[in-house]
């Protein structure tokens, strides 16, 4: 059966020509004009999408509104984003709103073709059959740390009774692997264990979603529905983002953790269930009580065993050992386990880097790195949306492609980790000459002369190659810095550079 893929643009020219190449290429096509429907297609309970070629620049809802709201709905479907902005920081964007790869407007064909590959060969490596480790107990757990220590000391000792739970943490740091380890390694360890993300459920559902209705209990309920309580009845019921549930819910949550007993939609009995509790959170829920926001006994009732999980910055012991955990992972179900390594300089990028994202950011680099690999060897060309965040890092280029052209690879980059520069003074700065040779000067600022000595104004590759110039001198060879001030990507510069034969060490001096 042909995969079918969902081309998202408001552009019919563009949507015509990723048709083309995307049946071209032996896939079936569905094309839709705006987000909100893309959204709604994609949430669908047994859609047949099997990747997604999304637009970012749309009117009403873009390309990274909507796939924000994809991953807070646990949308497992690869996400290829176009944009005509080519810089490093349109791709971090869109890589930290979920997005799979991305491509630059006019995308060529066979770029289509292999980011299209690349997603479904990882969407079936995601669906395979691999090791799960959380369902391991805690010995499932990679962590180095002393603070992920203490966190599985206190989840050993959760798990030896039902006492209700809370794990606080930001997101992506491994919640719900804890809370499958407590379930895990506890008396129900052989009952359901049933996850709900509170925060991505619609509101005029949650009730019916979290408790069940009964038939007709209100219009479009054409069957009974059990209810994740009635599911997990016997096990565990992990409440994810739990301080999202709207206030006339939490009412009915208190009684279901008091009385051990829910009221189904359009029932007239309430019904008994046994479930284990464990809640999970990425706000400080004692503000949002203080705010108003969340019933203060509700909470005192949820947070009887509080369990911190720290953010993957704060444990950077832990970072190596899951570096080579999701190697070792992904690369037993793609390529037949082709990927033996991790280069030194790319452990030690990834080492440095904060993990805004936590550790599901780092599991989702090291996934698209295995899957753009050509080698047996990680290295740290494969992560310059990593190494672009750092501060006091700087990217040289290698094999330098323009982005504004025919969508380049996000591996065409090179990195160089030792510590850059220290940023350029501002204009005014001591140190920083009132003069430099070829930039006039007003008001003690250098500036761009637009007017030639006849009284015309300059054409625009003079300017263009007179600003590059000044900038390269203004922050001191920064390439990542000048990249980004002037507003441009890192190989469009590069290839200016050519262009205008500017030596980047002596933008001064013209080229041989």
């Amino acid at each position: 059966m042909s995969k079918r893929i969902l081309i998202v643009d408001d552009d019919p020219v563009q949507r015509r020509l990723l048709k083309a190449a995307t049946e071209k290429a032996g896939y079936e096509t569905e094309m839709l004009t705006e987000g909100r429907s893309a959204l709604a297609r994609l949430i669908e309970p047994d859609h047949d999408i099997s990747a997604v070629v999304l637009d970012l620049m749309m009117p009403e809802m873009g390309g990274l509104e909507v796939l924000e709201r994809l991953s807070a709905a646990g949308s497992s479907v690869p996400v290829i984003v176009q944009t005509g902005q080519g810089g490093i920081e349109t791709v971090v964007q869109a890589m930290r709103a979920g997005a799979f790869d991305f491509v630059v407007k006019p995308v060529s064909p066979e770029r289509l073709t292999t980011a299209l590959g690349n997603a479904l060969k990882a969407a079936r490596a995601k669906s395979s059959p691999i090791p799960v480790t959380r369902h391991a107990g805690f010995s499932g757990i990679v962590a180095a740390s002393p603070s992920m220590e203490r966190v599985i000391s206190l989840g050993k000792r959760a798990a030896a009774s039902t006492i209700p739970v809370v794990l606080e943490g930001e997101s992506g740091v491994g919640k719900e692997m804890v809370a499958h380890a407590i379930q895990a390694q506890s008396a129900r360890r052989n009952k359901p264990f049933v996850t709900v993300n509170c925060g991505a459920i619609p509101e005029n559902l949650v009730e019916s979603i979290l408790f069940g209705h009964e038939k007709g209990a209100f219009t479009g309920a054409s069957e009974r529905h059990a209810g994740k309580f009635t599911e997990a009845d016997g096990g565990t019921l992990f409440l994810d983002e739990v301080g999202e549930l709207p206030l006339e819910i939490q009412v009915k949550l208190l009684r279901a953790v008091q009385l051990g007993e829910i009221e189904t939609v359009g029932s007239r009995m309430p019904k008994k269930v046994d479930i284990r509790l464990i809640s999970a959170t990425n706000k400080d829920l004692i503000q949002e009580v203080k705010a108003g926001r969340f019933r203060e006994d509700l909470y005192y009732r949820l947070n009887v065993f509080p369990i911190h999980v720290p953010a993957l910055r704060k444990r950077k012991e832990d970072i190596p050992q899951l570096v080579r955990h999701f190697t070792e992972r992904y690369a037993s179900v793609i390529g037949g386990k082709r990927v033996r390594s991790i280069a030194p300089d790319a452990m030690a990028l990834l080492t440095a880097h904060d993990w805004p994202g936590n550790i599901r950011e780092l599991e989702n680099a090291i996934h698209r790195a295995i899957v753009l690999c050509d080698g047996d060897k990680l290295t740290s060309d494969l992560f310059p949306q990593i190494a672009a965040q750092i501060p006091g890092y700087r990217l040289e280029a290698a094999e330098q492609v323009d982005t504004a052209g025919s969508g380049a690879e996000l591996t065409d980059t090179a990195l160089d980790l030792s510590p850059g520069p220290e940023a350029a003074p501002p204009h005014h700065a001591a140190g920083f000459p009132a003069e430099q040779p070829g930039y006039p000067v007003e008001n003690n600022l250098p500036a761009v002369n637009a007017i030639t000595a006849e009284g015309e104004v300059r054409r625009l590759a003079e300017v263009e190659e007179e600003l590059i110039r000044f900038a390269l001198s203004f922050y001191r060879g920064q390439m990542s810095e000048v990249a980004r001030r002037l507003g441009i990507g890192r190989s469009t510069l590069y290839r200016k550079l050519k262009d205008y034969a500017i030596n980047p060490d002596d933008p001064e001096r013209e080229a041989a």
